[in-house]
């Protein structure tokens, strides 16, 4: 295996590394000067974001994400996700490179019609819209997806949508125009040739946003909505490929976005443990510096060693997926969704630990960091189905024996 950036990676790691520290990181501030200031409740966007955007586009920062934009592999497109998990609300924005829009562009790209490319993908594309994405019902078990009870019927022309979602993450920003609405079409189908999806745009008659949900207290900017729908009518056009083809798409949008997603998250841990080393260095107790306590070198040594391991199994996948497809890599992609939100949590609460009553306060970071890094463990299905994907194929080889 062979986890060395091309060429073209490296260009862009050196050109998007000084992208985060000439303008990134300065924006950090008056960023959440902004966000503070117009209050929790308050889902527009911070003017400093929009700038970023131009920059980023001025750099050929822009749209990375997506191999056949810009000639990167999933491996070469890691570590420049790393990157921008060191600031994780602004720069994957910045670089239009952030859920969900990157898994409804992917969606749009691979299976959406001229039309729909048209009208949507492209405004996506050139980072004019926002979009959304309705998958997590409020009143079943969504980690088993053949439970959603949204229904999606047929009326001739249109197709009719009831039902109600939550956790549908960027549906607050009024910059959102779009959703992908995850529902049932036909129920004498097999289990999981039922569900479909379709594009609603968020100004359809009877889509009401319900409300925005707090994460441990925390208002993201973008929101994460409640949202129902009352005899919903769209074009059948707006079907994305055929009924029932809801779970193949689901499947083939998340193997690359697991990557981003967990390589963001091994970004935002290599901030919290450089965050902790700068506290340890510089806080004296019992006669020395933090760094020089046993303790918390065994904290910081951990962390290390944790983020080395996690990278190395996401960048094995990002390989795997290059190679062999997301069906080929299904066990690593399991497994980095349980790893790499779980070392960042680890290596979170080691430096909240060593900053003490500061870790849990807003002067710093790493709580609200750490308040969205446990989403993690739930969002794109929790913890508990990824355990039970790696079992099943370690397991299975095993019990077809007999």
């Amino acid at each position: 295996m062979d986890f060395e950036p091309s060429a073209k990676a490296k260009d862009y790691l050196e050109r998007l590394q000084a992208f985060m520290d000439e303008k990134v990181f300065p924006a950090e501030k008056p960023y959440e000067d902004y966000r503070q200031a117009a209050g929790p409740d308050d889902h527009t966007v911070p003017p400093v974001v929009e700038e970023l955007k131009v920059e980023a586009r001025s750099r050929g920062l822009w749209n990375l994400f997506l191999p056949d934009v810009s000639g990167l592999s999933n491996l070469d497109y890691a570590s420049l996700a790393e990157v921008t998990g060191w600031s994780t609300h602004i720069a994957p924005e910045a670089i239009n490179c952030d859920a969900p829009n990157t898994g409804n562009m992917e969606v749009l790209h691979m299976f959406g019609t001229a039309e729909q490319k048209a009208n949507w993908l492209q405004p996506l594309m050139d980072g004019e819209i926002r979009s959304a994405f309705g998958m997590t019902e409020p009143d079943v078990a969504s980690s088993d997806a053949t439970n959603i009870s949204t229904r999606i019927e047929r009326d001739g022309d249109d197709y009719v949508i009831n039902g109600r979602k939550w956790w549908t993450s960027g549906i607050n920003d009024p910059r959102c125009k779009i959703m992908i609405v995850m529902g049932k079409t036909d129920l004498n189908e097999s289990v999981h040739r039922q569900q479909s999806m379709i594009l609603v745009p968020r100004d359809t008659p009877g889509v009401e946003i319900v409300r925005a949900l707090p994460v441990f207290g925390y208002q993201d900017q973008h929101g994460h909505g409640e949202v129902r729908f009352t005899d919903v009518r769209v074009p059948a056009s707006n079907l994305i490929g055929n009924d029932g083809d809801g779970f193949m798409i689901a499947q083939a949008r998340l193997g690359p976005g697991r990557i981003h997603h967990c390589m963001r998250s091994i970004g935002i841990a290599e901030r919290a443990l450089k965050l902790m080393c700068e506290r340890a260095a510089s806080r004296v107790a019992f006669g020395k510096e933090l760094a020089r306590q046993g303790v918390v070198q065994e904290q910081i040594a951990e962390s290390r060693m944790e983020i080395e391991q996690a990278r190395l199994l996401t960048l094995k996948t990002a390989w795997l997926i290059d190679r062999v497809g997301a069906r080929g890599a299904r066990t690593e992609i399991a497994a980095i969704k349980v790893i790499a939100p779980r070392i960042a949590l680890n290596v979170l609460d080691r430096a909240i630990q060593v900053h003490g009553g500061a870790g849990v306060s807003d002067d710093f970071p790493l709580a609200r960091m750490w308040a969205g890094m446990r989403t993690l463990r739930l969002a794109d299905g929790p913890d508990e189905v990824h355990v039970r994907t790696v079992a099943r194929q370690e397991l299975g080889k095993y019990l077809q024996r007999g």
